[in-house]
């Protein structure tokens, strides 16, 4: 991916690896929006780094989706970049009865917000040839058993881009996945843990590795847990999707 000369929009951007993302971006020379429900926290990031633009978006509500998508097109016609970042982790218990609300709001954030939200721009990043990002989670590979939920949302989000990267590859248009180790962030009230990876580590290695025409975009501290479902993965979801192809007919790029 070219770091420089694009215009980005970055879901959850008011923290965490969103707001570094954004920050480190921002002084590559792009045109970075960045987005959250916290306007305070949106506010506080533009503030601090003139040029940042923040929208108001809760990534759970179908209609907040529709609106910022159409605001975007609309006055960033060059964007080009999607980084689907927001999310939301607490534990639970598989072990015995799942709270409700939190199997609803850990779902609605973590897979349904960002699929909706690709799914209102895609045809916009098609004409720009763009480039789509999902940040998952190393736990989509090894699932943490106290946030199965969460570690669930994950897997599924990882399975989603395959075969949307499968589906998009003519088209022009990138897909790919970001699976960060344990960091150093409000996640969990992770900003103290000795064993989390330090942020601004964490984003140093990322950007390097997003300068490349990888597809992961994994730091070294993630690499023995991918490796965990074997190297062949995308060679058999690929000729997998190939075969069903020719069994369902798809209208679909």
């Amino acid at each position: 991916m070219n770091l420089t000369g694009n215009t980005i929009f970055i879901t959850g951007g008011g923290s965490g690896i969103g707001r570094a993302l954004a920050e480190e971006l921002h002084k590559r020379g792009n045109k970075v929006i960045i987005s959250g429900r916290r306007k305070s926290h949106l506010d506080s990031v533009a503030k601090a780094n003139p040029g940042i633009e923040g929208v108001e978006l809760d990534i759970t509500d179908p209609a907040s989706i529709k609106a910022v998508a159409k605001k975007l097109t609309a006055e960033h016609p060059d964007l080009n970049v999607l980084i689907n970042n927001a999310g939301i982790m607490e534990q639970d218990q598989a072990a015995g009865v799942i709270d409700d609300k939190l199997l609803v709001s850990t779902v609605t954030t973590n897979l349904l917000g960002p699929i909706r939200l690709t799914s209102a721009l895609v045809n916009h990043l098609k004409i720009r040839r763009g480039v789509i990002i999902y940040n998952t989670s190393v736990l989509a590979f090894v699932p943490l058993a106290v946030a199965a939920v969460y570690s669930a949302t994950k897997a599924a989000l990882h399975s989603y881009v395959l075969s949307q990267r499968f589906l998009l590859r003519d088209s022009g248009v990138r897909v790919l996945e970001l699976a960060p180790p344990w960091v150093r962030t409000e996640l969990m009230k992770s900003q103290e843990a000795e064993q989390a990876m330090p942020l601004d580590q964490f984003i140093s290695e990322t950007l390097v590795a997003l300068g490349t025409q990888a597809d992961e975009i994994l730091v070294e501290a993630a690499l023995p847990l991918r490796a965990n479902p074997g190297p062949e993965e995308h060679a058999l979801v690929n000729g997998f999707n190939q075969q069903m192809l020719k069994v369902f007919s798809s209208s679909q790029v």
